[in-house]
């Protein structure tokens, strides 16, 4: 593999980290300094080192929070806002979200080093099913309910939901429950407007099976074996 994606995968830094640790000389492979940031590795046989300290697997990190609104799935944000790692305790291995979720939008993400786990929850081929409950801002009636549940092309791009049902109404607005296996930038969002309507909340309450629950606003737990069997070796990982 690449070097900068053998630190990620050891759960040294990100890619982009790495990147920047290679470029300053700060890195270096069985005992000599990395030649570029396209080197490879055997990350079997190699012995990589950062600043003089080997750089070895770290232990597997498998987290779900119920991440607030108005917070960013980034690592660092130049605008100075509030980030999902400042939910998350310290003393943590490096870790990285499994997906993103919008700033304005809440509710269950997972965060691990495991990068095969979470390429494999992200692949649309695994069915992935994530379930949100959405508060648009109209009352929503059985019409319209089965439009949002037929296809969309948006920007080029076909977007579907695997069920959509209607939840409650209350004055002007409405929840509505939508289940997607595929995940397109803000697709939800995208979906609801092709529609003629404006999502005023937006929250992820299930990922594979897994459910947010009473896990609070900007809590994080470990998933427990059972959770984590689900989503690692269930026939649809959703």
């Amino acid at each position: 593999v690449s070097l900068p994606r053998a630190l990620s995968k050891l759960g040294h830094c990100s890619r982009t980290e790495a990147l920047a640790l290679i470029e300053a000389g700060r890195v270096l492979v069985d005992g000599r300094p990395a030649r570029s940031i396209s080197q490879w590795v055997d990350m079997a046989r190699a012995v990589i080192a950062v600043d003089g300290g080997t750089v070895v697997a770290q232990d597997k990190v498998y987290l779900m929070l119920n991440k607030p609104r108005g917070i960013v799935t980034t690592r660092r944000d130049p605008q100075q806002r509030g980030t999902v790692y400042d939910c998350v305790p310290e003393g943590l291995p490096f870790f990285s979200p499994v997906g993103r979720l919008d700033k304005a939008s809440e509710g269950l993400l997972f965060l691990t080093n495991d990068t095969k786990w979470a390429e494999r929850l992200m692949n649309p081929a695994s069915g992935v099913e994530k379930t949100y409950h959405v508060k648009i801002d109209i009352v929503a009636d059985k019409r319209f309910v089965s439009a949002l549940a037929e296809p969309v092309v948006d920007d080029g791009e076909r977007l579907s939901a695997a069920s959509v049902r209607l939840l409650r109404t209350s004055g002007r607005s409405s929840w509505i429950e939508i289940v997607l296996t595929e995940g397109r930038n803000r697709q939800v969002r995208r979906m609801v407007a092709a529609r003629g309507a404006n999502v005023l909340r937006l929250v992820r309450v299930g990922n594979g099976g897994v459910l947010l629950g009473d896990l609070g606003k900007g809590q994080t737990r470990p998933l427990d074996p059972a959770q984590l069997a689900r989503l690692s070796y269930g026939r649809r990982i959703g």
